[in-house]
């Protein structure tokens, strides 16, 4: 079982979706990207995001929560600084799991740049970037890689094409699931609606589950000897490795039980096999009545079908 393709080239399908639905707050259990949180501040709808990956929550504190702070050229000239300069020992030697050694160097040197920086927002921000410039290396292949600029210069023009912040009373958590639901901050603020984007089953281990995916996390905590220590954080949450359609199931239920005092759901998942739209349908239907099923089918380009189950 392997982990199956994501909304991130679906976010017009879900904008499109939650357009017809009326609410003033909104949490978002798992947001793997900050795109839609970003939708929802613009219609200055209170939002409270959360990730259990480390990774995806400094892109919510940079994005989601941050109302006004933004990256200076000096600011980028700061982390910028000796990117390529490589040193007598790497700090985070995992990162030549996932990159040559020049831009492991580049790497290494960002992360200890993106301290020096005076705001918790301007980290998140250039670590934000620093991730896209990752993703962006990553994506040439052997054949192409004459193509690729320098990091730096890459990082710059993502900088320069960063969004303006948006003002809005919105937070970004790093919980569990559950753990997120339950707080009281999430019960009191972002109770209108639950936009929960299911993650992708695995029988793995994390790290194996995120694929490509994994050097985010490993860039960001420095390390690579914490999967053992994350997955024990998860526990019995969705995320957590699966054998079996009744497992995952079974951990669907648990979280729609904590989130019964949401006055709406909206439950978003990738159908490739493994879970149909039945079964979330009648999973959903346990707790309170579903009112739509919205589809977008592309199956001939992906294998999948992108689906939002409305109660």
């Amino acid at each position: 079982m392997t982990a199956n393709p994501t909304f991130h080239g679906w976010l017009a399908f879900e904008q499109n979706v939650l357009h017809r639905m009326n609410f003033e707050s909104a949490a978002l259990p798992a947001s793997a990207d900050t795109g839609l949180s970003l939708y929802l501040k613009r219609r200055r709808i209170r939002v409270a995001a959360n990730d259990p990956l480390l990774s995806e929550w400094v892109a919510g504190v940079g994005r989601v929560q941050n109302d006004d702070e933004r990256l200076s050229p000096e600011d980028v000239n700061l982390v910028l600084e000796d990117a390529y300069v490589p040193g007598y020992k790497l700090q985070n030697p995992s990162l030549l799991d996932h990159f040559s050694e020049v831009d492991a160097w580049w790497f290494d040197n960002v992360r200890r740049n993106v301290e020096k920086l005076d705001s918790a927002f301007k980290r998140s921000l250039a670590g934000t970037l620093a991730i896209a410039t990752g993703n962006y290396a990553l994506s040439f292949t052997e054949q192409t890689r004459e193509l690729r600029q320098p990091l730096s210069n890459a990082y710059r023009r993502l900088w320069s094409i960063e969004p303006d912040p948006i003002k809005g009373h919105s937070t970004c958590s790093n919980k569990p699931i559950d753990q997120f639901l339950a707080d009281p901050t999430t019960v009191e603020r972002a109770n209108g609606l639950m936009f929960l984007r299911l993650p992708a089953p695995h029988s793995k281990g994390l790290r194996q589950a995120l694929g490509l995916k994994a050097w985010r996390e490993e860039w960001i905590r420095s390390d690579s000897a914490f999967w053992g220590t994350l997955e024990a954080s998860i526990g019995d949450n969705l995320g957590a490795a699966t054998e079996t359609r009744s497992q995952y199931l079974r951990l669907l239920e648990n979280t729609l039980d904590r989130a019964g005092y949401m006055k709406k759901w909206a439950i978003a998942f990738v159908e490739t096999g493994f879970l149909s739209t039945q079964d979330i349908v009648n999973t959903v239907a346990e707790f309170r009545r579903v009112e739509t099923v919205y589809t977008k089918d592309l199956s001939e380009l992906t294998g999948a079908k992108a689906v939002i189950v409305a109660a």
